[in-house]
C-alpha cells in the first residue's frame, strides 16, 4: 500500500487545481518546523512537500492516479491489464528541499513575519491557516490580490519562480613581501568579469580595480572577500572574489609567524673561538650580535622586536631570530690535525 497523497494534503481524489495549492498553503504552514516543534513535523513537513510535488503536476498526477505510489516511482505494471498501460518507463523519485519548495511557493522563507507581523510571526497557534489568510483575500482557495503576486514573483506554485544561487568564490593568491607586511601597503588588483548590461539579459565585458589594503602583521593565508564582484548573468548571484595572502620568498629571511629568521653562516673556528654577527633587519639596518661562548649545533640568538607586528597588536613586534650555521672546513693539513688533535678533548 503506498501513500495517498490526496489524504496527506487533505483533499479529496477530485480536488481541482486551486485546492491542491489551498492544501498545500493549509498543511505547509501548520507543519513548518519553524512553527511546529512536535516530535516528527520535520517528516511530515518533506511527506506534504512530495505530496504537492506529485498533485501540482500533471503528469505525476496522471501517473499517480492510474497506478498509484509504485506506478509513480517505477515499481508498478510496465504495461497490458485491463485499466491500460502501465507507465512505461517513467520513474520518479522525491529528491527535492521541502524548504526550497516552501520558499519558492511563499516568496520568502519566513511568510508567518513577513505576513502576519507579531508573537511568533503573528499568528495564533490554534488559528485555521485559512483564517488568517483571509485577511487578505484569500479565503476559499483565491489568490493575493495583483500587488502581492507581482511583487512575489508568483505566489501560486513553485514552478513559476526561479531561485537563483550564488556561484562559488572566486579565489586568486596574492604574494606579498615581508617588507610590506612590516609595514603594510595597498594593492590595486585588476580583475575581468562579466556583468548584466540594463536590459538585464544581454552581457557585457569590464575590467575593475579592486583595492586590497594589507593591513600590518597580516600571516600567510589570511583571505581579503569583495563580495559580489564576479561574473554576472540572469540566473546567477555573482561569487565573491577572494584574495588569499601568500608569503614571496625572501633572499635574506625565512618568516615564523610574527618573528623572522636570519640564518648566519660562520666558520669551525668562530664557532670554537667565538664571534661577532653583523645581523641584518628589515628596515636596512644591522644588529650586531656577539658570542664569546662555543656555538653548539642549532644555537640560536634572539633580538627582542626586530621581527614583524602582530596582526592583533600591530604596535608590538615579534623577534629576529639569529640561527647559526657551522661551515666545515672540506679538508685539513696534517699539522692543522695534529694542533686540533693536542689541544681538543676526546670527550
Amino acid at each position: 500500500m503506498g501513500k495517498d497523497y490526496y489524504d496527506i494534503l487533505g483533499i479529496k481524489k477530485d480536488a481541482s487545481e486551486d485546492d491542491i495549492k489551498k492544501a498545500y498553503r493549509k498543511q505547509a504552514l501548520r507543519y513548518h518546523p519553524d512553527k511546529n516543534k512536535s516530535p516528527g513535523a520535520e517528516d511530515k513537513f518533506k511527506e506534504i512537500a512530495e505530496a504537492y510535488d506529485v498533485l501540482s503536476d500533471p503528469k505525476k498526477k496522471d501517473i499517480y492516479d492510474r497506478f498509484g505510489e509504485e506506478g509513480l516511482k517505477g515499481g508498478g505494471p510496465a504495461g497490458g491489464g485491463g485499466g491500460g498501460g502501465g507507465p512505461g518507463n517513467f520513474s520518479y523519485t522525491f529528491q527535492g528541499d521541502p524548504h526550497v519548495i516552501f520558499s519558492e511557493f511563499f516568496g520568502g522563507r519566513n511568510p508567518f513575519e513577513q505576513f502576519f507581523g507579531g508573537r511568533n510571526g503573528g499568528m495564533d497557534e490554534d488559528m485555521d491557516t485559512d483564517d488568517a489568510f483571509a485577511r487578505f483575500g484569500m479565503g476559499g482557495g483565491g489568490g493575493f490580490p495583483r500587488s502581492f503576486s507581482s511583487n512575489m514573483g508568483g505566489f501560486g506554485g513553485h514552478s513559476s519562480v526561479v531561485k537563483k544561487q550564488q556561484d562559488p568564490p572566486v579565489v586568486h593568491s596574492l604574494r606579498v613581501s615581508l617588507e610590506e607586511v612590516l609595514s603594510g601597503c595597498m594593492k590595486k588588483m585588476k580583475i575581468s568579469r562579466k556583468r548584466l548590461n540594463p536590459d538585464g539579459r544581454t552581457l557585457r565585458k569590464e575590467e575593475k580595480i579592486l583595492e586590497v589594503q594589507i593591513k600590518k602583521g597580516w600571516k600567510e593565508g589570511t583571505k581579503i572577500t569583495f563580495p559580489k564582484e564576479g561574473d554576472e548573468t540572469p540566473t546567477n548571484i555573482p561569487a565573491d572574489v577572494v584574495f588569499v595572502l601568500k608569503d614571496k620568498p625572501h633572499a635574506v629571511f625565512k618568516r615564523d609567524n610574527s618573528d623572522i629568521v636570519y640564518t648566519a653562516k660562520i666558520s669551525l673556528r668562530d664557532a670554537l673561538c667565538g664571534c661577532t654577527v653583523n645581523a641584518p633587519t628589515l628596515e636596512g639596518r644591522v644588529v650586531t650580535v656577539t658570542s664569546t661562548d662555543v656555538v653548539q649545533p642549532g644555537m640560536k640568538r634572539r633580538i627582542s622586536g626586530e621581527g614583524l607586528p602582530y596582526p592583533k597588536r600591530p604596535d608590538r613586534r615579534g623577534d629576529l631570530i639569529v640561527e647559526y650555521e657551522v661551515k666545515f672546513p672540506e679538508r685539513l693539513s696534517q699539522s692543522a690535525r695534529d694542533t686540533i688533535a693536542q689541544v681538543l678533548p676526546r670527550s
